[in-house]
């Protein structure tokens, strides 16, 4: 018997590596020997899943979110850079996790972008979940040598708050990424302004009241006005496009820059080669914190099934909401919830969630599934 772990993070708790060995660490237990291979799907964790298929990992010391010197990482390999938001200036690097919608940049991820320039890399893999504001990727194009003025010439700093007096866009001096391609890996289609845009959709989670959700969804409306009279007749339809709106923004700055949208999930499962360690295995366990409805909308558990089919997949989720009757038709012979193990919140409790990804992984492994008999 042959098994792949593939799984996702579980967010707040666990890394997808650390998943990966509780669930191994179970099998082998039940004398199931197991390949690992942590996955992603363009959020937050996609450089830890780089790292672990052979990316180097190289430290990189960036503005956070609110200018407080963060500590992050990219991975590398011979011509691609993977460099997330999260680790950079994400929520993840607020002080004390207040959010700051208003005042949050992403300056941290353009440093990011440019140190990654220096290992020679020609394809950037721009992971953008996890972000901590709404500046339209302001932050990120400053950091690359975009100035931003309002009408009197004065550069602004490059935040929400300014984004309504930006007058200008000057991208004289800004770094040449001509031959370099640009991927957003991503599920997010939210257009950059609007009902639907960066603000009213992910403004609140961010911290952002309604007053603040306004003023940022109008501050962007007059970001991409600016950038039409600096010379960017493109920039209307580029805030239009699908996935925009993605990280406050930063993925309408970063199509600006030619980046291209692509499913996050298909391109990570390319990325860390999914169907070459799933030659030959007999099942594959997968996982993520929150198994629900929307799985089944292009998430990551829900590609990886059906690229895997008809090798069988068990889930297992910290929350399934999933009903029975659906897990079939998504691709799944079974899900695993820690809430059917215990009564208590493993959300914020990894050593908790450890264990019982262990015990799971174990229950699999002594299941009559592997035997051919239909899963426990």
């Amino acid at each position: 018997m042959r098994v792949l772990v593939a799984p996702d993070k579980f967010k707040g708790s666990l890394s997808a590596a650390d998943v990966a060995e509780h669930l191994s660490a179970g099998l082998a237990s039940a004398g199931i020997e197991s390949t690992q291979l942590p996955l992603a799907d363009g959020g937050d964790g996609s450089v830890d899943a780089a790292v672990a298929v052979g990316f180097t990992p190289h430290p990189v010391t960036v503005a956070g979110a609110t200018g407080t010197p963060q500590r992050g990482r990219i991975a590398v390999d011979g011509t691609t850079a993977v460099i997330e938001v999260a680790n950079t200036c994400g929520l993840a690097t607020l002080p004390g996790g207040r959010r700051a919608p208003l005042d949050a940049s992403s300056l941290g991820m353009g440093q990011a972008i440019s140190q990654a320039l220096r290992f020679r890399s020609r394809r950037l893999v721009l992971a953008l979940g996890g972000s901590a504001g709404t500046d339209g990727g302001m932050g990120m194009l400053a950091a690359l040598g975009f100035t931003f003025a309002d009408a009197d010439g004065r550069q602004l700093r490059a935040c929400g708050r300014t984004l309504h007096q930006v007058h200008t866009v000057d991208s004289s001096r800004a770094v040449n990424l001509s031959g370099i391609e640009i991927v957003i890996a991503g599920d997010v289609t939210n257009p950059l302004t609007g009902p639907n845009g960066a603000a009213a959709m992910y403004g609140p989670q961010k911290g952002a009241d309604p007053a603040a959700v306004r003023y940022l969804d109008t501050g962007l409306d007059n970001l991409v006005e600016a950038f039409t009279r600096s010379g960017y007749p493109q920039a209307r339809a580029v805030a239009d496009s699908p996935g925009a709106g993605s990280a406050g923004g930063i993925g309408f700055a970063a199509m600006m820059l030619g980046a291209r949208m692509v499913s996050g999930a298909e391109y990570f499962l390319d990325l860390l080669d999914f169907d070459g360690h799933l030659a030959g295995m007999d099942l594959v366990i997968t996982g993520e914190g929150s198994i629900d409805e929307q799985t089944e909308h292009g998430k990551l558990l829900a590609v990886l099934a059906e690229r895997a089919h008809p090798v069988p997949v068990i889930a297992v989720a910290g929350r399934n909401t999933l009903s029975r009757n659906r897990w079939a038709p998504t691709g799944f012979e079974y899900i695993h919830a820690l809430g059917d193990y215990t009564d208590r919140n493993t959300a914020t409790d990894p050593e908790l969630t450890g264990e019982l990804l262990t015990h799971i992984g174990r229950d699999i492994g002594r299941s009559s599934l592997l035997h051919n008999e239909g899963p426990r």
